[in-house]
């Protein structure tokens, strides 16, 4: 699974870029971080329902995976050097 996750960066990239962003005018998983960070979206007149939660989960999802795959490539590079 490590492997996976460390040779799949363009595919994360692509689902990031696409998916990440979509839709791209404003990108709606900014939208969904300034709800969660304003505070707003456990309020309980504007709360976040679950479908707002998935979105967050579908729209963020391939970033976590971009920054999980392009830090172990970075720390497998380390290590190399580190090693020789």
């Amino acid at each position: 699974m490590k492997s996976q996750l460390k040779n799949n960066w363009k595919l994360f990239l692509i689902a990031s870029l696409t998916l990440g962003f979509a839709p791209f005018n404003p990108p709606h998983i900014l939208g969904k971080i300034q709800w969660v960070l304003g505070g707003n979206a456990f309020s309980a007149e504007n709360g976040m329902q679950g479908q707002d939660w998935f979105d967050v989960l579908l729209h963020g999802l391939p970033w976590v995976l971009l920054l999980i795959s392009i830090l172990l490539n970075i720390f497998g590079l380390l290590t190399k050097k580190g090693s020789q």
